[in-house]
């Protein structure tokens, strides 16, 4: 996988397990799945109850979020250029459109569907090198992305607009960046019901969690990890719904193939971030190796190909909503 790529996952960087087949090397990742270096393990185990109830939202011109960054406007944003993936989710949660994004998100047919999509502009440089010219050519104004990639546009973008860095590391974080953004935009009945949604979701899943043990796989045809829940929001909500006993290893650290034989894994998911051909996929990769055939999930037909649109970059509450409802349909 080329370096670039490998960046668009830098925050999965900390658990990235290169190892996972004979002959694979550990690489740098990342893809719009955000960084979450140096920030706290998730809050939240399998004991944990996840409460439905939504405190009101009150509309406001001045916020400041969990990661203690003040946003504050002059009238309630209208146009909104999305540098990440989580701002798309939440204007879709909101019943808004970006002015401009740099995310395929919106194409999938449980946000606004691939003819709709294509209408919004594409930020040119992709996820790690939006141009700003292009950026202030929609005179947003509001620009969100991602901290620890696209902090460095801030000098660029003050004066002309307002540049709001957002760093997600668990879904509370991504409720909290809800909340936030449906103040901002006046959009506060819109964001309580997002929120209620999402909670009565993860609450019926907790309820049914499984017993069977689930993993995540993400890669290419040269890279592989398996994503943890101190390293990757999605993997963040595995305890509450199945048995997950993968834990990040540090920047440097991987898991054998032959260990996550020895975890007996009922359900796997697999995150395909790029391959060279259009319809590669990296399971079919995977079954190169005469040890892939002895997972029992392999073996049993359970190895699902998700959206890594949706479960490696969305992070926000209809992301995660659909990744419970995948998952937990999996699982039973």
């Amino acid at each position: 996988m080329p370096r670039t790529a490998l960046r668009v996952r830098r925050w999965v960087a900390i658990a990235v397990l290169g190892g996972l087949l004979a002959g694979c090397g550990t690489g740098e990742a990342d893809s719009g799945k955000g960084g979450r270096a140096g920030a706290a393990a998730p809050g939240g185990g399998a004991a944990d109850r996840t409460a439905t109830d939504v405190r009101p939202i009150e509309a406001t011109t001045r916020i400041t979020d969990a990661k203690g960054v003040t946003i504050s406007l002059p009238k309630p944003p209208e146009k909104i250029v999305c540098l990440v993936a989580l701002c798309d989710d939440i204007l879709a949660e909101l019943g808004m459109t970006p002015t401009a994004t740099n995310s395929r998100l919106l194409a999938h047919p449980r946000f606004l569907g691939k003819e709709k999509a294509e209408r919004i502009p594409a930020v040119p440089g992709g996820f790690l090198s939006p141009e700003v010219e292009a950026i202030l050519s929609h005179r947003p104004d509001l620009v969100i992305g991602l901290e620890d990639t696209h902090g460095k546009l801030a000098p660029a973008l003050k004066g002309a607009t307002v540049f709001w860095p957002v760093q997600p590391g668990s879904w509370q974080d991504s409720v909290g960046y809800l909340r936030n953004l449906a103040a901002l935009t006046g959009r506060t009945q819109q964001g309580e019901k997002a929120e209620g949604e999402f909670r009565t979701r993860l609450a019926r899943a907790e309820k049914e969690r499984s017993e069977g043990t689930a993993l995540i796989v993400f890669g290419s045809d040269e890279n592989f990890g398996v994503a943890t829940p101190e390293t990757d929001v999605a993997a963040g909500l595995f305890p509450k719904i199945s048995h997950y006993p993968w834990k990040s290893r540090g920047v440097d650290g991987s898991y054998s193939l032959e260990e996550i034989l020895a975890r007996d894994v009922d359900v796997l998911f697999v995150e395909t971030l790029s391959f060279g051909e259009p319809d590669g996929k990296l399971s079919d990769k995977l079954a190169e190796n005469p040890l892939w055939s002895r997972i029992p999930a392999v073996r049993n037909g359970k190895v699902i190909e998700v959206d890594s649109e949706v479960w490696a970059k969305g992070r926000g509450t209809r992301s995660l909503g659909l990744v419970l409802d995948e998952a937990t349909a999996a699982l039973r």
